[in-house]
């Protein structure tokens, strides 16, 4: 697989990330040997990137058993998911992450979203230290706007950027020409819109108890009628093209030339390997053109506002 540096970082990362937000059980419970299998076929498939967070439920310690004698084959990402920015909590965090992981040191560690209560200035200078210990190698964010990118890079080096960034939702006015100007790698969540664009759920699907998806908004009432009838003719397109409609989520993001590597949600081999063919597809502007088409003037019914407090969950970035 096609691998791209991050940012200024000497990380050369897989074309697709794998998000391991499900895996953890925000989708349901993953049985452990599937979710172990599923890591380590990815890995073995070139999908050398990970992304997880601290609160993911169980991720961290499932990466930590699925990649024992890999750790040199992956660039590992974390993130300090809580409220909670002290210095205390943030060194427990970290200690948390490194044992859950089963490893030294984590590559990128992201600050999962702005928390004004605690001044940035403090939070940075926390990270470097960490940084600096050989805890972490490299600092990113996750759902920060433009002007909260900037205002943390006046306190550190910032690599890597998490806006939410789909074919439905897109948070693409400033932050990623912010971050593209910057020379900041943009590292796309919600790929898959949690699942909007993965073909399988319809109007009026009841999700598990244990399934966070449950509280989302955009699974509900007319948003999710309106979803649906645009991701049906999104699926007829891929497949006139002989693909699919989660390829053609994953090649449209990676379509865009300020994108360094698209975070992927995968709980199954099978999952991983449609994955890996959606990096085969380079669509055309023809293409790109033709899918705006159908998506046409409602994608702004969908979406008024597309800064992160408006994403209405709370960790889970898949």
């Amino acid at each position: 697989m096609e691998t791209r540096v991050l940012g200024k970082s000497d990380l050369k990362v897989s074309t697709v990330c794998f998000g391991a937000w499900p895996i953890g059980g925000g989708m349901g419970n993953v049985d452990l040997k599937q979710a172990v299998g599923t890591i380590q076929a990815a890995v073995d498939l070139g999908i050398t990137f990970i992304d997880t967070a601290e609160g993911y439920q169980t991720s961290e310690s499932v990466l930590g058993q699925a990649l024992k004698g890999r750790r040199d084959s992956v660039i590992l990402a974390s993130k300090l998911s809580g409220p909670d920015h002290s210095e205390k909590h943030i060194y427990e965090a970290i200690e948390n992450s490194l044992s859950a992981l089963n490893v030294e040191y984590i590559d990128l560690y992201q600050l999962h979203t702005p928390q004004p209560k605690w001044p940035i200035q403090n939070t940075m200078e926390i990270l470097m230290a960490l940084k600096d210990q050989g805890k972490i190698r490299h600092i990113g964010l996750s759902n920060f706007t433009s002007d909260q990118t900037q205002e943390a890079m006046e306190f550190g080096t910032i690599i890597s950027s998490q806006p939410r960034y789909n074919l439905l939702f897109r948070q693409e006015d400033l932050t990623l020409e912010f971050c593209r100007q910057n020379e900041i790698g943009i590292i796309p969540h919600s790929v898959l819109a949690k699942g909007l664009l993965g073909g399988s759920y319809k109007p009026g699907h009841i999700f598990a108890n244990d399934d966070e998806r449950r509280l989302f908004n955009f699974f509900q009432g007319a948003m999710f009628e309106t979803i649906y009838e645009v991701t049906q003719q999104l699926e007829k397109w891929a497949k006139s093209q002989g693909r699919d409609l989660i390829q053609l989520a994953i090649a449209w993001v990676l379509a865009n030339s300020a994108v360094t590597s698209a975070i992927v949600g995968m709980k199954s081999v099978a999952q991983v390997e449609n994955a890996v063919k959606a990096t085969t597809w380079k669509l055309t502007s023809r293409d790109l053109s033709e899918v705006e088409t159908i998506i046409g003037n409602l994608r702004p019914e969908w979406v008024k506002d597309q800064t992160s407090e408006d994403i209405p969950y709370k960790f889970g970035t898949y």
